[in-house]
Parts: C-alpha cells; structure tokens; sequence
C-alpha cells in the first residue's frame, strides 16, 4: 500500500476538513518543519502543500509532536494563549479550530507526522477517532521501513 490511500481512508473515516502527512525531508533547509507531502482536502478547503506557518521549529505543538506525543486539540485557540504564531497559523490554515497530530516513530525518532484538521469550528474527537490516527501512523511507519528496505 502506498502512502495516500493511508490518508484518504482516514479523511474518508473521520469526515475532517484536512488530512496531511507530513515527512522529514534530510534535505531540506534544516528549520525542523517537515513538509507536506501528502493531503486530502475537504470540498473548497485550500492545501498546505508549500505554505510556511510562523516559526514553525518552535510552534508547540510541533515541539510535542518530535518527542513522540499525540496532540489532540478539540479547541485549539483556547490552547497555547499568547503563542502569537501559533494563533497565527491556525487562521493561515483556514480557520482551524480542531485538530488531531498524531507523530510516526521508527527507531525513537519522528519521522512523518499525521495531522487531521477541522476548519471553521471546534469538534470533541472521539477516543475511536484518536485511535484511527494511531492506527494510520502504524500504517505509514510500516509502510516507510517497507520502502527503506526497497520492498
């Protein structure tokens, strides 16, 4: 299985507005943002593919999500209060207000991360919702030391 249909199953199960995977990139410019590579859109929802967010490196968020833990926000701009960037790039990606981020591991290390998004209002993931990204993340990881043993 490749990557995409990984997300699209989980965009197709969680109903979100956005789904992105974002990967480490070892020949990128060395600012700890790890682009988007894949992403499954909602109807009239714009893609991040190439959009830089405020000091992504430091956004908290992203400084969980390389220590190897879930982020589940049902209500993201009551989180990280005067964190002007992250406020930043909530509005930057749409409007956001609910997200799952859900980090895949291989070796103690963050190499890919899933992030679910709803855009325009706040929304109570369900534990069978969170469950869902974990269970895509192990997808992708599996799918990822698959590719890197050229299987």
């Amino acid at each position: 299985m490749s990557l995409q249909p990984i997300i699209e199953q989980l965009h197709t199960e969680l109903g979100a507005s956005r789904v992105t995977l974002r990967q480490h990139d070892p020949d990128a410019t060395g600012d700890g943002v790890f682009p988007v590579t894949h992403e499954v859109l909602a109807d009239g929802v714009e893609s991040l593919i190439g959009v830089k967010a405020p000091n992504m490196p430091g956004q908290p968020v992203v400084l969980k999500i390389l220590e190897g833990e879930q982020v589940v926000q049902h209500a993201c701009q009551e989180d990280f209060i005067g964190d002007e960037p992250f406020h930043s790039m909530l509005e930057l990606y749409g409007g956001m207000r609910a997200q799952i981020v859900t980090p895949v591991r291989i070796d103690g290390a963050t190499v890919a991360v899933i992030s679910v998004h709803q855009l325009g209002k706040t929304r109570d993931w369900s534990k069978a919702e969170i469950e869902c990204c974990q269970a895509a993340a192990t997808q992708v990881r599996a799918e990822l030391e698959l590719e890197s043993t050229g299987g």
